[in-house]
């Protein structure tokens, strides 16, 4: 078997590891090939699956984590607190006949015992298998796919959008439909895990759970048994198999509305910035253990660059955002609201820096659609159908009116074209157009926003929730369709228009739920918002 290419990594990247250490990263890449002699695992070491992600016209990164009992105590999953080998393989056919890529990546403990290898030298555009192995035990086999080359431009591309999946809120139905769909890629915007239980005291299988699990996260082992329960589960393991993820993070991956280095207030020990900024660390180290990101990503203690671009071709780029880690505190008290210090010019969702790289990515992009996958709601929101602006979520950037405004100016005013944003966080299904500014219905529409519901936050939800829909609508002239259904968004993109397709269940408090399309839109190429398919 031939080992996958190697990459320069520069001394400064390389200084800049803490926490797991810079070996641990190196090793569980693969960029290393060399580990002291490693344990025997007793037991399968596979129970939280295989993933991929982030893939480029010639790579991609490969995740496992290795857990033969994934709710130990510890955090650890039952392993031995040794480095251990895993063997991985990346096939042109699902038999593994044609293997075209193979080496080993270390487990290490100081990174829960997951692997993060980054595979290149694969054929642009094209469909491949992996797997993994350790000493006799074969992991499941993903199936990943592979951008097209940079300047080619594909007939189309379809990706499901996810986010919002509390485990606690209901059954992951939602991922077993998408499993079975026909998906290059699936865009997860966050919440991936809450860092809370609620209350749940069972898992899906109707398993009870130690008390261990049922309280809140506020260290690196709560965090690696919450991501440990979430990935538990088939339904994801399938969807997570089914084809390479791009992901990024909103607030439950660390703690609920924070922003920055703020805390909420209800949690007093975390007042003290550093106190959190240490939480903060330990959030990130498991996220990145529980996830298919490569070393780029690995975090630096409390600070992590989530924020990049994927590029597809000439159809079409994907712009992730982290929109919780440079900004500043919410500006008002509670989570709706209309206070002046929504207008505060030097309040910031994205921070100076990526704000920056954000608008001059967009200006400079020659893909045909530009794609950007975004947290929190960016057109405005209001839920009272009053004639003045009363009621509006200020997590979201309706509490960053000047910021939002000053973005979406600036693409208009740079020409940029094909702006589609998706978003996540609201758990509902929302079309609108973006507009530079609201006040003023002449303003231009610069993009169209598909927000897409939660996987299983807020229960089973409804079609129509009495006097809501009719209440938003009235509000948001620029709002086309609102539903508050659970599901995903299924977004096919061609050189001539993006449909988007709002994918439905009619609950998910009870499993085998179907899915269905609620409704169709659709942005042509050169014109800006979409219509009814």
């Amino acid at each position: 078997m031939r080992r996958a290419s190697s990459r320069s990594l520069s001394r400064r990247r390389f200084l800049g590891y803490s926490g797991a250490g810079a070996a641990a990263v190196m090793l569980g890449t693969g960029w290393w090939n060399t580990a002291p002699a490693a344990a025997r695992v007793s037991g399968f070491p596979f129970t939280l699956g295989v993933a991929s992600g982030d893939p480029a016209s010639d790579s991609v990164v490969l995740w496992t984590r290795l857990a033969v009992e994934p709710f130990a105590p510890d955090g650890r999953g039952g392993m031995p607190d040794e480095v251990i080998p895993v063997h991985y393989q990346v096939a042109a056919d699902e038999r593994f006949s044609s293997v075209v890529r193979g080496g080993v990546a270390f487990a290490t403990p100081e990174l829960g015992h997951s692997v993060h290898p980054e595979v290149h030298g694969l054929e642009p555009g094209r469909e491949y298998f992996y797997r993994f192995r350790v000493g006799r035990e074969l992991s499941p086999v993903g199936r990943t796919v592979t951008a097209p080359e940079p300047g080619a431009t594909p007939a189309s591309l379809t990706f499901a959008v996810a986010s919002c999946q509390s485990y606690h809120g209901g059954y992951y139905t939602a991922y077993q439909r998408m499993a079975e769909e026909d998906v290059d890629l699936v865009v997860h915007l966050g919440d991936y895990i809450y860092e809370r239980s609620y209350g749940f005291t069972e898992d899906h299988y109707g398993n009870p759970l130690p008390e261990y699990m049922r309280g809140e996260c506020f260290d690196l082992t709560a965090y690696r048994l919450q991501y440990a329960l979430y990935k538990s589960d088939e339904h994801l393991q399938a969807a997570h198999a089914r084809c390479p993820w791009l992901t990024t993070f909103d607030d439950h991956e660390v703690e609920d509305n924070f922003a920055g280095d703020v805390s909420r207030p209800d949690n007093e020990p975390d007042q003290d910035p550093a106190v959190f900024r240490r939480r903060r660390a330990d959030a990130f180290q498991a996220m990145y253990e529980n996830l298919p990101l490569r070393h780029n990503q690995m975090p630096s203690g409390p600070d992590v660059r989530m924020h990049r671009r994927i590029q597809y071709g000439q159809l079409a780029e994907f712009t992730m955002l982290d929109g919780r880690q440079y900004r500043s505190d919410q500006p008002c008290e509670g989570s709706t609201s209309t206070c002046d210090g929504r207008f505060d010019p030097d309040a910031t969702m994205l921070g100076g820096k990526q704000r920056d790289w954000l608008i001059d990515g967009l200006s400079s992009s020659s893909a045909r659609w530009k794609i950007v996958g975004n947290q929190t709601v960016m057109a405005q929101t209001d839920r009272d159908p009053d004639e003045d602006v009363t009621e509006v979520w200020v997590d979201a950037w309706d509490g960053y009116v000047v910021e939002r405004g000053a973005v979406l100016t600036e693409a208009h005013d740079r020409g940029v074209d094909n702006l589609v944003v998706v978003t996540g966080d609201r758990h509902s299904n929302y079309l609108m157009d973006l507009k530079a500014d609201y006040e003023d219905p002449d303003s231009p529409v610069v993009g169209t926003e598909f927000v897409g519901t939660s996987i299983s936050s807020g229960r089973d939800g409804a079609d129509v929730l009495p006097g809501v829909n009719d209440n938003y609508l009235a509000a948001n002239p620029h709002m086309k369709f609102c539903n508050f259904q659970r599901g995903y968004l299924r977004v096919t993109a061609t050189p001539d228009d993006v449909v988007t397709d709002y994918r439905v269940l009619p609950y998910i408090s009870e499993p085998d739920a179907p899915v269905s399309t609620r409704a169709s839109f659709v942005v042509e190429n050169g014109r800006p918002g979409a219509q009814p398919v």
